[in-house]
């Protein structure tokens, strides 16, 4: 089977894919080494190493050999790095399937236990916030967490928190503890609100949105 392809990397150019993957393959390594992997001038190597350090996906450093200017060692950014496969949710989902084939109970508790442990994160940093700032601190602990998430105050009072991307989806289609302990974390890191969920990604949805009302 193939490897899955990053959509990101796969619409690059293919000299640009090509020192992604030279560089993924030897760490580090000058232009003039790039520019014979990707079979093109140095100069040419030069300009796509300036765009491609320019959109984050690649560093340098100076390394000085001798007398005259200092070369340019370049690598990836993690940027970079995360641009080739992963299969982190292929490896959890047949953990978790192990898990629940042996003790289904077992996995209900990982999951409480996953909760518990953001929640604790989640009220060290709100402690002693007006409610506004609680609900912009959980909408930046989503983001951290990988789900590009931000939120909207609308004029009636009530706040809306959409989460852009679900860091776990390929876990919440297996197993609907994903979705159900994420909504008990939102209803428990706002206490003093009702929460509810008003886009779902598995529902039809391309989104994962909460309503938050504060209750008066």
């Amino acid at each position: 089977m193939n490897s899955p392809i990053n959509y990101v990397l796969a619409s690059l150019p293919e000299t640009r894919r090509a020192i992604l993957d030279f560089l993924k393959r030897h760490g580090e390594a000058r232009a003039e080494a790039i520019a014979a992997a990707a079979t093109i001038t140095v100069s040419g190597a030069r300009q796509h190493l300036v765009a491609l350090e320019r959109d984050g996906l690649l560093a340098h450093r100076e390394m000085r050999d001798g007398p005259g200017r200092p070369k340019h060692l370049y690598n990836l950014t993690p940027a970079g790095d995360a641009l080739f496969p992963r299969t982190y949710a292929e490896l959890t989902n047949e953990l978790l399937q192990y898990v629940e084939h042996e003790d289904p109970a077992l996995l209900a508790r990982i999951f409480d236990k996953r909760g518990r442990r953001r929640l604790d994160q989640a009220r060290a940093r709100m402690a002693g916030l007006p409610f506004n700032d609680q609900v912009r601190v959980v909408a930046e602990i989503l983001d951290e967490d990988g789900y590009l998430a931000d939120f909207e105050q609308r004029d009636d009072g009530t706040y809306v928190i959409t989460e852009h991307n679900c860091a776990v989806l390929s876990v919440a289609r297996r197993y609907n503890h994903a979705c159900s302990s994420e909504i008990a974390f939102l209803q428990a890191a706002l206490p003093t609100a009702d929460v509810t969920r008003v886009a779902h990604q598995l529902v039809a949805g391309h989104v994962c949105a909460y309503e938050v009302r504060p209750r008066v």
